[in-house]
C-alpha cells in the first residue's frame, strides 16, 4: 500500500494536484467496482464452484474469488490466486468465509503482499 500511495502522490505532484488522504484511498478500495468475469469463459474447475449460478452471464471478481476459495479444488484456488490484487482485497472483506478457505486466501494475500 505504501508503494501505491507514493506513486499516487508523485502522479498528483507532477500535475500540481493535491493528493488524496490515505483514508480516502482506503475507502475507495472498498467501494470501487472491479472487473467481472464471463462465466462461460472461465476454466471448468472454476465453473464447477459456481453451482448456484446460471451457466452464462457475468460474476463480479470478489464473488468469483469467494466461490473459488470456499468451494473450489486446487485448480480453482490457483486461478483465484492470480486475480487482480484489488479483487482479492475486496474478496477478503466478504462475509461467510469458512475457516480453512479464509486461511488459503490469507496465505495468497501474504505471499502477494496485499493488505486485507
Amino acid at each position: 500500500m505504501a508503494a501505491v500511495l507514493e506513486r499516487l502522490r508523485a502522479f498528483c505532484k507532477s500535475r500540481h494536484l493535491r493528493p488524496p488522504a490515505r483514508a480516502t484511498v482506503y475507502e475507495w478500495m472498498e467501494t470501487v467496482l472491479v472487473p467481472g468475469y464471463l462465466i462461460e469463459e472461465l476454466p471448468a474447475a472454476v465453473r464447477e464452484t459456481l453451482y448456484n449460478l446460471p451457466p452464462t452471464g457475468e460474476i463480479p471478481g470478489p464473488q468469483l474469488a469467494f466461490h473459488c476459495f470456499n468451494l473450489g479444488n486446487l485448480g480453482a484456488m490457483s486461478f483465484a490466486a492470480g486475480l487482480p490484487w484489488l479483487t482479492l482485497h475486496q474478496a477478503a472483506r466478504c462475509r461467510g468465509w469458512r475457516r480453512g478457505s479464509r486461511g488459503a486466501l490469507a496465505a495468497v494475500l501474504t505471499v502477494r503482499g496485499i493488505s486485507s
